[in-house]
C-alpha cells in the first residue's frame, strides 16, 4: 500500500518538485478555474454568505468583513496550514477544478457571519510566488508570504503580513548520521555536496556566513528522495522539518532510517515562513476585519494542535479531491504536529502570545537579505509586519 501510494507521489514530484513553492522565485502566474463541482456532506448546500450576520456567534465578523475573506497558501493542503483549515465549518463546498474549499468561517466552531475560501498554492498556479499571484488575483485578501520573499518583492509589490500562525520555517538541510559525524550544518565537510533547488537567498547567507562553501551548492534538487538514496546518504540535501524524517524513515522503504537535520532557522536564517500578508491597500481597507479576524486566527492555531482529528480528516479529504498527486496521510499529519511543537515551529512569539512578530528580528532578516541579495535597502519591519491586529492573550 505504502510503496503503490509512493509510487503516485513520485511521479508528481518527479514533475514539479516537492517544496518549490516554498523556495522558488519564479513569478509565472497561473490562473484556475472557478467551476463548483463537488459539494461536502455535513451543511446546507451553498454557504449564504455563511449565514446570519454574525447572528449568535462568538465572534462576529458579518459587518466588518468581506465575504468570503480569501486566502492563498503556497502548497497542497498539510498539517503546516492547519490552522487555515480549523477555520472551515460544515457545509463546505469543494471545487475540484479551482482547487479551493469554501465555507462557513468558524471560531471555535461557531460561525462568524461570513465564509472563508482557501485557494492552494504550488501545482495549482504554476509554482509562483504568493506574491505575484495576489498581484495578478485582486480578489485575493491574504496569502502565505515569507519575510524574504516580502523583501524580494517589495519595491514592485509590496505586502504586509498581520499574523504569523508558525513560528519558525521547517526549512532543513539533512544528512546521514552514519556518514557524518555531524551536529550542525557548518560541521559537514566541505567536500560534502548539498542538494538543493537553487538558486535561493538563504544559500547566499549560508555561504556568506562561512556556514558552507559555495561549491558545496548542488542545485539539482527535483523533490524526490531518488537521489539521496541512490547515493547512499553521502550527499546532504534540503526538506522540511515537519516532513521529510518522517517520511524517510516510515515511507520512504529503501532509506527506513532516521535523517540528522538542521534547521535553516537555527544556522541563523530567520525568516518567519507562512505569515498571513496582504497588499497594503487590503490591509487599510479591511482593518476594522483584521482586528476581530486575526485573533480568530491565533486562536485557531492553539485549537488545531489542540485537538487536529477534524481539521486533518478536511486536510486528507482535500488532499484527495484535488488529485494534483500530492500524496498526505493522517500518519504523517498527526506526526508533523507534534514534531511542529517539539521543534517550536508552532509557538509563541518572543513573549507569551502566538501569531506576533518579533520586530528585532525581522530588521535581522532585512540586514542579512541585503548583506546576501544585495535588494533591500531602505526596507523597515513597520513596511513589512505589523502587530497592530494581535490579541496578546492568545498563546500556547
Amino acid at each position: 500500500m505504502r510503496r503503490s501510494r509512493w509510487s503516485k507521489l513520485l511521479a508528481l514530484l518527479m514533475a514539479f518538485g516537492l517544496i518549490a513553492a516554498a523556495c522558488g522565485d519564479d513569478d509565472d502566474a497561473a490562473d484556475g478555474d472557478d467551476t463548483t463541482e463537488e459539494t461536502a456532506a455535513g451543511g446546507d448546500e451553498g454557504g449564504d454568505d455563511g449565514g446570519d450576520e454574525g447572528g449568535d456567534a462568538a465572534v462576529a465578523l458579518g459587518d466588518i468583513c468581506p465575504s468570503p475573506i480569501i486566502i492563498q497558501t503556497d502548497w497542497n493542503p498539510q498539517a503546516e496550514h492547519g490552522a487555515l483549515y480549523q477555520m472551515v465549518g460544515e457545509g463546505y463546498e469543494i471545487d475540484t477544478d479551482a482547487k479551493v474549499v469554501t465555507g462557513p468561517l468558524v471560531a471555535g466552531g461557531a460561525e462568524t457571519g461570513v465564509d472563508i475560501e482557501i485557494r492552494i498554492g504550488g501545482p495549482a498556479i504554476g509554482f509562483q510566488q504568493v506574491t505575484a499571484q495576489m498581484y495578478q488575483d485582486q480578489s485575493i485578501h491574504l496569502g502565505y508570504v515569507s519575510t524574504d520573499e516580502a523583501i524580494q518583492n517589495f519595491e514592485d509589490n509590496p505586502t504586509k503580513a498581520i499574523v504569523a500562525p508558525l513560528e519558525i520555517n521547517p526549512q532543513i538541510i539533512m544528512w546521514d548520521p552514519e556518514t557524518f559525524d555531524a551536529e550542525t550544518i557548518a560541521d559537514l565537510p566541505d567536500d560534502t555536496l548539498i542538494n538543493v533547488f537553487g538558486p535561493a537567498v538563504y544559500l547566499d547567507y549560508l555561504v556568506g556566513n562561512d556556514i558552507i562553501v559555495e561549491s558545496q551548492i548542488d542545485g539539482s534538487y527535483d523533490g524526490t528522495p531518488a537521489r539521496f538514496i541512490t547515493e547512499g546518504g553521502s550527499i546532504a540535501q534540503q526538506g522540511f522539518a515537519s516532513a521529510e524524517p518522517y517520511l524517510y524513515e516510515n515511507v520512504f522503504e529503501d532509506w527506513g532510517k532516521p535523517v540528522s537535520f538542521q534547521l535553516i532557522h537555527d544556522a541563523g536564517w530567520e525568516v518567519y515562513a507562512a505569515p498571513l500578508a496582504g497588499r497594503p491597500d487590503v490591509i487599510d481597507e479591511n482593518a476594522a476585519c483584521w482586528e476581530a479576524f486575526v485573533p480568530v486566527v491565533q486562536q485557531s492555531v492553539v485549537d488545531y494542535v489542540a485537538d487536529p482529528t477534524t481539521t486533518n480528516e478536511l486536510i486528507i479529504e482535500l488532499v484527495e479531491a484535488y488529485d494534483t498527486g500530492w500524496v498526505y496521510e493522517t500518519d504523517l499529519a498527526n506526526w508533523s504536529i507534534e514534531q511542529q511543537l517539539d521543534l517550536g515551529l508552532v509557538g509563541n512569539g518572543p513573549d507569551a502570545t502566538l501569531g506576533n512578530f518579533d520586530i528585532d528580528r525581522i530588521q535581522k532578516v532585512i540586514d542579512d537579505y541585503i548583506a546576501a541579495a544585495g535588494v533591500g535597502e531602505g526596507v523597515t519591519p513597520d513596511d513589512l509586519v505589523t502587530n497592530e491586529y494581535i490579541d496578546e492573550s492568545i498563546g500556547l
